[in-house]
This record gives C-alpha cells, sequence and structure tokens, in this order.
C-alpha cells in the first residue's frame, strides 16, 4: 500500500468538497477585543480583522481581573503545574476553582479536567464501561466528545430523536426502572442555537431511575443569575444529577469540569483514565478561570450586553433579508446550504471585508445545511455590525447565495 497517496487522496477529496478546514492565523490584541490581526499564508503585512465567530462569548479572556490573576500566578507559581493531579501536580488553584465551580452549580463536588471534551470522553466512558449493564441514552444531536465517550463505553447507546421527549420516554419505559441508564443532553445545541426542555426531560429521568448527565458547555456564564447555565434560569439545577461544562467558551480561559454529588465525583476522579493520565492545567489557567468565574457570579453586565447584541444581529440579518436561523439562544447561524459556497463566502469576507467568520461544514452539521454561525459580544458595536451587515449582502449578491432560510 503506497500510505502517502492514501493520505493525499483522502485530504484532495476534502478539498474536492470544498470541506477542507483552513485555520485563520490570528494574533489576538489586549484591549481590542473582537479585533485581531490576521497573518496572510502569502507573507503579507498582518492586518486587523473583526472576529464573529468567536467562543470567548463575553470577551472575559481579555477582562483584567482574569489578565492580573494569570500574571500573579505565572510570576509567583512558574509556568506548568509539575505533573498529574496524582503526582504533584493538585495546585492549591485547582481545589479552589473545583470549590468554585461545585457552587456554581449548587453541588457538593466538582472535578477540573484539561478540557470539555476530555470531561465528556472520561466521565461517559467510565461511567459507561463502570454500570452493570448500563445503557446510555443520547439526544441525536450530541456533540461528538460525548459520542466518543459513549463508544469507548462500550455500552449500549439508544439515540432519540432530537428535544423529542415522547421519543425518550418511549425508550426509557422499554428499558425499564431497573436497568442502570444515563440520559445524556445538553443545553444549547450549538450548531442550531436551540435549547433543550430540561425540566420535561429531568420529570422522565426521575420517573424511570435515570442519571441526569447534562452538557452546559455553551451555556455556562451565559445564563442564569450566576452564570450557572440553562438549567439555573430555569429552576432545576438541584435536579440534575451530573452537569459537565467547560472554561474555554464564556469564561474565557480552558478547562473542562464536571459537578455532582461527592460520590459521582469521586468514582469519575478514580477510575477516569482521562483524568488520572493527564497533567494538570499551569496554575495560571485555574488563577484565570478562577477570577473570571468569580467575576460571572457577580456581574449581569455581560449577559445582559450579549444577549442584547444576538437580538440586535438576528433582527437585523433578517430586516435585510439574509437567511437567519430562528435560535433563541446567544447564537445566530446563517444558512447557506452548500459545502463550496460557505467557504467561498467565509473567504471573500475575510479577504475583501476583513470579517472573519468560520464556514461550518459536514460532519460538524449534516450535508445541505451548511452555514456561517455568529456570535455577538457584548463589544461587537453597531458600527460593527452595520459593516457586517453591508458586507454579507455584498457577498450573497456576489455568489448567488439563497436568501430563503
Amino acid at each position: 500500500m503506497n500510505y502517502n497517496n492514501f493520505f493525499k487522496d483522502a485530504i484532495s477529496g476534502l478539498k474536492a468538497e470544498g470541506r477542507y478546514r483552513v485555520f485563520a492565523n490570528l494574533e489576538r490584541i489586549v484591549g481590542k477585543f473582537p479585533k485581531s490581526l490576521y497573518h496572510p499564508e502569502n507573507g503579507e503585512a498582518p492586518r486587523e480583522i473583526t472576529v464573529w465567530c468567536s467562543n470567548d462569548y463575553l470577551g472575559m479572556g481579555q477582562h483584567p481581573k482574569v489578565l492580573e490573576a494569570m500574571d500573579k500566578a505565572v510570576s509567583g507559581q512558574g509556568g506548568g503545574a509539575g505533573g498529574t493531579r496524582n503526582i504533584s501536580g493538585s495546585n492549591h488553584l485547582h481545589v479552589a476553582l473545583e470549590q468554585e465551580l461545585a457552587d456554581l452549580h449548587g453541588k457538593e463536588a466538582a472535578l477540573l479536567m484539561t478540557s470539555g471534551y476530555v470531561a465528556n470522553w472520561t466521565t461517559l466512558s467510565t461511567l459507561g464501561s463502570k454500570l452493570p449493564d448500563c445503557v446510555i441514552i443520547s439526544d441525536s444531536q450530541n456533540h461528538n466528545s460525548m459520542i466518543e465517550g459513549m463508544r469507548h463505553s462500550k455500552a449500549e447507546r439508544r439515540i432519540w430523536n432530537h428535544n423529542d421527549v415522547e421519543h425518550l420516554e418511549a425508550i426509557l419505559k422499554d428499558l425499564g426502572p431497573e436497568r442502570a441508564k444515563i440520559v445524556a443532553f445538553e443545553s444549547v445545541y450549538s450548531m442550531d442555537g436551540d435549547i433543550a426542555p430540561i425540566g420535561q426531560i429531568l420529570d422522565l429521568c426521575e420517573k424511570y431511575n435515570a442519571i441526569s448527565y447534562l452538557d452546559e458547555v455553551h451555556a455556562v456564564g451565559m445564563y442564569g443569575p450566576r452564570g450557572g447555565g440553562v438549567a439555573e434560569r430555569d429552576g432545576v439545577m438541584h435536579r440534575v444529577d451530573i452537569v459537565q461544562g467547560t472554561l474555554a467558551k464564556a469564561f474565557g480561559v480552558i478547562g473542562g469540569y464536571i459537578a455532582a454529588k461527592p460520590e459521582i465525583v469521586d468514582f469519575v476522579r478514580s477510575f477516569g483514565n482521562g483524568f488520572i493520565f493527564t497533567s494538570s492545567h499551569p496554575p495560571s489557567i485555574a488563577a484565570g478561570a478562577l477570577a473570571s468565574v468569580r467575576h460571572l457570579k457577580e456581574s449581569n453586565a455581560e449577559r445582559v450586553a450579549q444577549k442584547e447584541r444576538a437580538e440586535t444581529l438576528r433582527e437585523r440579518m433578517r430586516a435585510a433579508g439574509l437567511p437567519v436561523m430562528d435560535a433563541p439562544s446567544h447564537i445566530v447561524p446563517l444558512m447557506v446550504g452548500n459545502a463550496a459556497m460557505c467557504k467561498e463566502a467565509s473567504d471573500r469576507l475575510l479577504f475583501e471585508h476583513d470579517i472573519y467568520v468560520q464556514p461550518i461544514n459536514y460532519p460538524t452539521v449534516p450535508r445541505g445545511t451548511e452555514r456561517l454561525r455568529f456570535t455577538p459580544g457584548p463589544l461587537h458595536n453597531d458600527e460593527l455590525m452595520d459593516h457586517l451587515i453591508d458586507s454579507l449582502l455584498a457577498v450573497w449578491s456576489q455568489l448567488g447565495i439563497s436568501k430563503a432560510a
């Protein structure tokens, strides 16, 4: 077998479909978010662009409290943590952050991991493999990190139609109350921006004796009076068995975690390979995340401003006749419906209008639903929004993209 030809052919196939992923070479600028310096591949001088697709939803990655905490930790403790949590790498700041995250979700314990992906993968694979005769019931739109965790667990998996509580109940009824069951779902689904009926799902989990596993990755920091997520907003967080979240989106740093009863957290800590064998976050990362979580527990200003910006952008797009998808969350998807066209639209916005928004193609979304996904934040002012709408209209006209959502 010619291995190199195999790899080349596979990449050529992606390029032919318009699905080849090109990373924008960006340099963030402290104090100028959502502006960044874009470094072109052709070696031209970097130029300033506006980022419209950042997961740093509230701009906390550049908040003065976060930067100050990280600077202090670096100057006081140095670079890395020195090992895994089990071998010299359990830092006082890790412990303090876990306590803060447990409090954020009204739980008794939390466990910090290196990313949201690792938190999902580790927790679901550990629980699914260790609980006897376990079946995991998964929403059809769950994130890849959840899917891979379930697959690795080798537990039986049942798929329920997206946000369809009647279908979920039919599956639970079929399995019966005695069998070990985990119902895994998200609060905010990041590609469509829709929100799960959490209370109804929890009703079924309680009725049929299933563990509820809620991914609040795109909701922590964003919803609820203290940023605990949609479950906090809806007043049902105390009913969720396991909450999983991230520190890399609204909190602006990096890392993932779970929050739950002490017995569950200790079980994952003791048996989860993705936690046991991974080096710890540097103290500076934990310090920055800790400062961010504490700030957003007390401050609602960022959430209010972000909500207004998202609603305004959605209204502006609708008024301009652009195919914006309806969504009740902070995510504003704009439908294109073709992979090659989606990439071309993204390229023209970047190269001709200094606007960066990444094309979202298969397998992240189904074929034929390719889109541009906008995440307006508190610092995307009216001037930036005017420029965005004008630029989108120009690109849509140039490419002949349909305005039907």
